[in-house]
């Protein structure tokens, strides 16, 4: 109990919790397959605190795992027994805001949404938009390089990070990007390396992001289909035909019933097989045009119906389904697990058609909600979380969801990361050169594989330290020991 003495020291016993009871709400995150409860969990609220824990950490060789609000899909910053959480969800405020800049620089714990509800009334927002947006971190979003509907026109979050200030693991401190813009011409960008470390680096303590221009006008437009093929090939017929709406997203009918049966009701026809979700921003006029030709290619696609909102009421309405899709999932049952991969927009109908084979063949209730502008699918497994057998064929199906994605030319993960999830994944993209290069990286920033060890790249070329995550997984299965390894 030395460290969580010295950790008291430091901040406080109301922010520095070690209790069996305490600790529950930290034993997962948003990916509740994997479960385990940390050695403690610390509060720090300011750079220097961060530092302070940090330091005491490392000359006492544990292992700290960051963290933000815990949405992140994929176990990444869920912690083993042995380790410490530094939870910056107490990092929350705008440290600055320059509206000619037109940059902003928070703590970590600043939520998604409250920063574009903090420079509205400058004309200003942030684009980077989460599903999970109302509750997801800044922090956490740099971590994981976050995306959301909108990233199909606007880019993913290192698209729109300047400048971080990141607390190494022994404590010290690196100031990587710069608010002033691009980097030079002949420097390293070891911002865009960071962003998307999932949290293996160092912990981001203030962070400046680019902030943009509200449009002019912006128009949702949703339409319905008989069949999930028609809404794919109206996807396909509008790139092609060289509109990038600011965002494209798809449903499928079992995601519809779900959501019109929650408080996140839209109005979405229940009858629909998928419904497709295009927003256009821009100038009156150039918005007016797409929204023409775009129509015109729901009714190519035999759109059973579609609708347009022009007023913030009516497309807030459009998007609330959208947006509340996983809360929804919660009424088909107990779990969901989201899956995160990506193919190319070419291949969504076959993807689409395999995935829903390989549900059936492993006996698990699918339905399908994702981001069809860049093939980013989100297959979410419903399932019982405390039957056994219900989660193994879970993590079956998703496994072999994972690996279709491979195989038809994409992507293991799109937006949530590799964390503990993804790590038997990982060799289907890349191999040992791939790995043992990747794993150099790591030891750039952390020598002593202690920063969220055991996460992101398969344990045999990790330090020897992060031998603990695999024991996790056979935990939640059944094959290991007490609950958190404790």
């Amino acid at each position: 109990m030395a460290i969580e003495r010295d950790l008291t020291r430091a901040l406080g016993p109301e922010r520095v919790l070690h209790t069996r009871d305490a600790l529950l709400a930290w034993e997962c995150d948003g990916f509740t397959v994997l479960k385990s409860r940390p050695r403690a969990v610390v509060l720090p609220e300011s750079t220097t605190e961060v530092q302070a824990v940090l330091r005491l950490l490392h000359a006492a060789a544990v292992p700290f795992v960051p963290r933000g609000a815990g949405t992140c899909l994929s176990g990444g910053p869920t912690a083993g027994a042995d380790a410490v959480v530094v939870d910056c969800s107490r990092m929350r405020r705008v440290l600055h805001v320059s509206t000619v800049d037109r940059i902003a620089t928070v703590q970590p714990g600043v939520v998604n949404l409250d920063l574009t509800a903090a420079v509205s009334d400058h004309d200003l927002h942030y684009a980077p938009d989460p599903s999970s947006q109302s509750v997801c971190t800044i922090g956490g979003n740099l971590a994981e390089n976050s995306g959301g509907p909108h990233c199909f026109k606007y880019g993913m979050t290192t698209d729109h990070v300047l400048a971080a200030t990141v607390v190494c693991p022994d404590g010290s401190l690196a100031h990587l990007g710069d608010p002033a813009g691009p980097r030079s011409p002949h420097g390293l960008d070891v911002l865009g390396v960071f962003c998307g470390s999932e949290g293996t680096f160092g912990i981001a303590t203030e962070i400046t992001v680019r902030l943009c221009r509200n449009p002019p006008e912006v128009r949702t437009l949703l339409a319905s289909f008989a069949s999930m093929s028609s809404a794919c090939r109206a996807v396909g017929d509008i790139v092609a035909a060289g509109l990038v709406p600011a965002a494209l997203e798809i449903l499928d009918q079992a995601t519809i019933r779900a959501v019109e049966a929650s408080v996140y009701r839209a109005g979405y026809p229940e009858n629909a097989a998928a419904v497709l979700l295009v927003e256009l921003d821009g100038p009156h006029e150039v918005v007016g045009e797409e929204a023409a030709e775009i129509t015109a290619f729901f009714r190519k696609n035999g759109a059973l119906q579609s609708e347009e909102a022009t007023t913030p009421d009516e497309r807030k309405r459009l998007w609330k389904g959208r947006k509340g899709a996983f809360g929804a999932m919660g009424r088909i049952d107990t779990d969901l697990y989201v899956l995160d991969g990506v193919v190319p927009r070419t291949r969504l109908e076959e993807a689409l058609t395999k995935i829903t084979e390989i549900g059936r063949r492993h006996g698990v209730t699918l339905s399908n909600v994702f981001h069809a502008g860049d093939g980013n699918l989100h297959p979410n497994i419903s399932f019982d979380g405390r039957d056994p057998d219900a989660t193994a064929r879970t993590i079956a199906a998703g496994h072999e969801i994972l690996q279709l994605c491979v195989e038809l030319g994409g992507s293991i993960t799109g937006e949530h990361g590799v964390g503990g999830e993804k790590l038997d994944h990982v060799p289907l993209m890349f191999d040992d050169d791939d790995l043992e290069v990747m794993a150099r990286v790591r030891r750039a920033f952390d020598p002593d594989g202690r920063c969220n060890p055991g996460k992101v790249l398969p344990q045999r070329h990790a330090c020897a330290e992060v031998a603990k995550w695999p024991q996790m997984t056979a935990e939640v299965l059944g094959e290991g020991a007490a609950e958190g390894g404790q």
